[in-house]
Order: C-alpha cells, then sequence, then structure tokens
C-alpha cells in the first residue's frame, strides 16, 4: 500500500502545465529536485529577492556596513542591486571581473567615507588572494573604527584626485559582494576566511538551486517587465517562455541573458526565429 503510494506521488510530481496566462507562466506542478510546488518556488524566489532590495537599501542608507549575495549568474542579482543603487543615487562604485590587491586598496581608499558604497560583482578571484581577503575582512569589521592598514616600503597612487595612499588610514565606506560563489562552502584553505567575512555582512544565499528555480525566476523577471525594452506584443512573450519551457534541458542556459536573446530574435527574425535559436541558444545543435 504504501509502495503504491510513493509511485503516484512520483507521477503527480512529473506532470506539467505549459500555458501563459497574462504575464505570469504556469509551470509544473511540483519541482522534481526539491518537491516545493511552483507557488512555493514563486514565493520563495519573491521573498528572497525583496529582502536583497531591502538590505541593499539599508548599505545605502549606511545601517549596514556590508552584504554578500550568493546565486547564480545571470539570473537577476546585479540588476536588483543597481537598480536600488541608481533608485538612492549617492556615490557608489561597481567592480566588476577582478581586482588586484593594489586595485583593491586604491578603491578602498578612494570610496572610503561614510556616503560611499563599492560593489564587488563577479569578482571572485578576490577570494584566492588572502592580501585582498585581509583587506576587504578589515574594511568590514563591527568594530566601532574600521583601521585599515597595508605596510610597504613603496609608495602607491590612488589617482591625480586623492594622491598617495598612506600606510593606514580608516574606512567609513559600505561594501556589497555579488558572487556565484557559496562563502559557506569554500576550500578548507579559503573556510576560515570567508567564514569571518560572513560573520562580518549580512548574507543572503537567494536559493536557485534547480532548473524549475531558474524558469520561475526568469519568469518573474518578465513579469516585472523584462521585455518592455524590446517592445514584444503579448503572443511574442507566449512564444519566448514556450519555447523556453520546452527547451529547458538543452538551452545553453536558463539565465535572462538568454530571455533576451531569445525575445530579440522573436522580434526581429519573423518565422525563421526558432530556427536561428535552435543553432545559436541550444546546446549540440
Amino acid at each position: 500500500m504504501r509502495e503504491n503510494s510513493m509511485r503516484t506521488k512520483t507521477r503527480t510530481i512529473r506532470k506539467t502545465t505549459r500555458n501563459y496566462q497574462g504575464n505570469r507562466t504556469l509551470l509544473p506542478t511540483y519541482d522534481v529536485e526539491s518537491f516545493e510546488s511552483d507557488t512555493e518556488i514563486w514565493n520563495k524566489l519573491d521573498k528572497r529577492f525583496r529582502v536583497l532590495d531591502t538590505l541593499t537599501d539599508h548599505v545605502i542608507r549606511g545601517s549596514a556596513r556590508s552584504l554578500i549575495v550568493y546565486g547564480p549568474a545571470g539570473l537577476g542579482k546585479s540588476y536588483t542591486v543597481e537598480n536600488a543603487l541608481e533608485r538612492r543615487g549617492g556615490n557608489y562604485e561597481i567592480i566588476k571581473g577582478g581586482a588586484t590587491k593594489i586595485g583593491l586598496l586604491r578603491t578602498l581608499y578612494k570610496y572610503r567615507s561614510r556616503d560611499c558604497v563599492v560593489v564587488f560583482d563577479d569578482c571572485d578571484s578576490i577570494l584566492l588572494d588572502l592580501d585582498c581577503i585581509s583587506l576587504l575582512k578589515a574594511a568590514c569589521d563591527t568594530t566601532e573604527r574600521r583601521r585599515i592598514s597595508y605596510m610597504t616600503n613603496d609608495k602607491i597612487a590612488a589617482d591625480d584626485e586623492i594622491g598617495t595612499i598612506p600606510g593606514t588610514w580608516d574606512f567609513e565606506g559600505r561594501i556589497i559582494f555579488i558572487t556565484n560563489t557559496d562563502f559557506t562552502a569554500a576550500p578548507s584553505k579559503l573556510a576560515p576566511h570567508c567564514e569571518a567575512m560572513v560573520s562580518r555582512s549580512h548574507y543572503i544565499d537567494l536559493q536557485m538551486k534547480s532548473s524549475r528555480d531558474y524558469i520561475i525566476r526568469i519568469k518573474q523577471v518578465v513579469s516585472q517587465g523584462l521585455f518592455e525594452p524590446l517592445g514584444l506584443r503579448e503572443n511574442m512573450i507566449v512564444d519566448v517562455m514556450r519555447y523556453i519551457d520546452d527547451n529547458e534541458k538543452s538551452l545553453r542556459e536558463l539565465s535572462l541573458r538568454m530571455a533576451i536573446k531569445l525575445g530579440t530574435l522573436r522580434k526581429d527574425s519573423g518565422d525563421d526565429w526558432k530556427e536561428i535559436a535552435d543553432v545559436t541558444c541550444r546546446k549540440g545543435s
């Protein structure tokens, strides 16, 4: 009796509904990997991105010193943070791609005042440099006075505006670290340093683990106007979302970037758009 019940549950999990209603696409009744319903996943992600927006605002206002945002690439981490920064204004700098320890030192010194926010977006190479991590730990410290020291015999010039960096100085700015690396599961060599960063910061795990999480997140952002700049008609949005549903296992990636690529093809390539998408957006095509 118990065995039959389990088989029935498995069949229920695999049921799917693939139609678009208004601005929301209905997805499979259950996520195969997590056993969460689509509504549960939708609400979970909506809550976490709302918390991300709120905490970003706290960092901007100065009530929080640092924030670490962890989640997969291309699903709205940077989009959410940058929107909040633009909405609030102020003095901020976004660093993307990587930074040397001298580059990090210059950035922290230049944006050291209490009205400044530094965003490190996909700069995970910093985590591989113990000197960089030490600088970040000092900048994010919870003590009343955050003192940064970098002892060297060479003078380090920041730029013409701020001149030479002293060996010791106070940092009063705030930091947001956007990463694809889970700080709570770092390699053993880096684990103590990553744990120290987490203890100094607000840490958000956006909890997007499965392909269904990814697709529901894409559809949340679509419902918020992702395709508005492209000027897609409603029937075109339906076509794009159906294509993502039908090809989720073979798409090169599940991301907002992929959705925009497909939306652009749907708008500009007429009846040939699927053929072009099959060749350019799917693996093994």
